[in-house]
């Protein structure tokens, strides 16, 4: 057992992009700290979830450039796909990632230790005892600790998830995860889901998705549905929609799930007319359950809602003095990089809470989110949907403009796709925008920036863009606002700066 005596200003539990940030964060201003981690570092994102999914979005990507367009480019062969070398890319990039945190917290002196925390006891006053369970238990004390112990796969029963063939996104994003089902049954076609229909597409899957509600990817406008639909299509990936899974059957060789319609009420589910589709494999992109077990939370009686952990929105101080929690443990938007803001807010308060730290105290401020999928094409979007605008009460003016007008996506033979952007016909001020074509999750960063400075659709239009680049897509759409964009003919509606 160490002893208790070290005395560290922040202790963090987890190191997902919310943990490792902000043991990093609070190095910066000078902190001691000590970063936890029970499996592995960088977390669920670093090494099940985002990174590893976009390095074989990349393959996929890749794949589906020299097959739509390679001709075009003069590139005349024939080539052959292996998932497995894309599988140890992949693993690569994920090592290299996570050895360089490894680095980061080590350059700025911060002890990490590995195994599992759980608070003992303690208060804000006179610091928290922390357990580290691992190979070697530890005893560690800090004067305030940070939640981040993030989110994994709910195994919702019905679906029988068995790690064999009936698969988490854990699973599929495994290191050793090397072989290409023929055919694959997805369940949801939420952001999840699409990302991995469109990768395993890529490389020669037979693809089905089975969606609860009316359309896929619902949150977003309805035409940036429609344009993926079409998109999808051309991958041979099949969306069923208003599909209710009642249960999911490893049969040995393959997988049965049976389903009925989702408008059949409950009591007549029994009696109800069932649909069954086979596959190789299944794949569950549906459900994240909250790491808070285990924790220490009951003996401190930190509340917890259905598994998250409760904070204040604003400065987010769980329910005893002292503990801060952030992430997905806590039950908000299940994004890396809202994580990341947590952890900044959090770290603030954490340290202008001591008095040897000429730190401010931070709010979190949630008005501008901007959200990305990884399909061929991309999906961007930020802020509102038209259907939220004019159910505000907004009186909206909107402008589109295609890819397939703008000079740098012909170049790239990137034309499917649009930019959509929503304005107040009063103010000018930007409301929201979606977009689907290249490049679309780094375009609407530009739109995020001007939103969370208040600046209107004339502020951005006024900005000289590079040319030619597939930026000048967030010019010319925010042109069409008022029917100016110069490669679309539109209708002006003319006005006084």
């Amino acid at each position: 057992m160490m002893s208790g005596s070290e005395l560290y200003d922040i202790a963090i539990i987890g190191s997902g992009p919310g943990g490792y940030h902000s043991a990093i964060r609070a190095a910066q201003f000078g902190a001691k700290v000590a970063l936890i981690e029970e499996d592995k570092l960088g977390g669920t994102c670093l090494n099940w979830g985002c990174i590893p999914a976009k390095a074989l979005y990349a393959s996929a990507e890749f794949i589906q450039k020299l097959k739509e367009n390679g001709e075009d480019h003069g590139i005349l062969c024939d080539f052959k796909l292996d998932f497995s070398k894309a599988v140890d890319r992949k693993n690569r990039v994920v090592k290299e990632l996570t050895d360089g945190i490894a680095t980061l917290e080590n350059a700025w002196k911060n002890d990490v230790y590995m195994g599992h925390g759980k608070i003992l006891k303690g208060n804000a006053n006179n610091g928290f005892e922390i357990l580290i369970e691992g190979d070697d238990n530890k005893k560690i004390k800090a004067k305030r600790v940070i939640i981040a112990t993030g989110s994994t796969p709910v195994l919702i029963p019905v679906f029988n998830i068995d790690h064999d063939r009936i698969l988490t996104t854990d699973d599929v994003l495994h290191p050793n995860f090397k072989f290409l089902p023929e055919n694959l049954l997805i369940i949801g076609a939420g952001v999840a889901g699409c990302e991995f229909a469109n990768i395993f597409a890529s490389f020669g899957s037979k693809v089905t998705i089975l969606e609860y509600l009316p359309s896929p990817i619902a949150s977003e406008e309805p035409m940036v549905v429609k344009e993926i639909q079409k998109k999808f299509d051309s991958l041979g990936i099949e969306i069923l929609v208003s599909q209710n899974v009642l249960s999911i059957v490893n049969t040995g060789p393959s997988v049965k799930a049976t389903t009925i319609s989702a408008d059949v009420p409950r009591e007549q589910i029994e009696t109800a007319e069932k649909s069954y589709f086979e596959a190789d494999y299944c794949l569950v992109t549906i459900g994240r359950a909250k790491k808070s077990r285990n924790l220490g939370l009951e003996d401190l009686k930190i509340e917890t809602q259905r598994g998250a952990i409760k904070v204040d929105p604003k400065t987010l101080e769980t329910s005893v003095k002292g503990i801060f929690a952030i992430g997905d443990v806590t039950g908000g938007m299940m994004l890396a990089h809202v994580a990341r803001h947590e952890g900044d807010v959090a770290v603030a308060n954490v340290l202008a809470s001591l008095d040897e730290f000429q730190v401010k105290e931070k709010a979190t401020d949630y008005r501008v989110i901007p959200a990305t999928i990884f399909t061929s094409p991309n999906i961007g979007a930020v802020g509102m949907r038209r259907k939220n605008a004019k159910d505000s009460g907004y009186d909206l003016i909107t402008g589109r403009f295609p890819y397939i007008s703008l000079g740098k996506a012909k170049c790239m033979g990137e034309e499917d796709g649009f930019i959509l952007i929503i304005a107040d016909k009063k103010t000018s001020k930007i409301l929201g925008a979606s977009c689907i074509g290249s490049e679309a999750s780094e375009l609407i960063s530009e739109i995020s920036l001007a939103m969370q400075h208040g600046l209107t659709v004339h502020d951005v239009a006024s900005t000289i863009h590079s040319h030619p680049t597939i930026s000048e897509m967030v010019l010319e759409g925010m042109e069409d606002v008022y029917g100016m964009a110069i490669h679309k003919k539109g209708r002006p509606l003319h006005f006084n700066d």
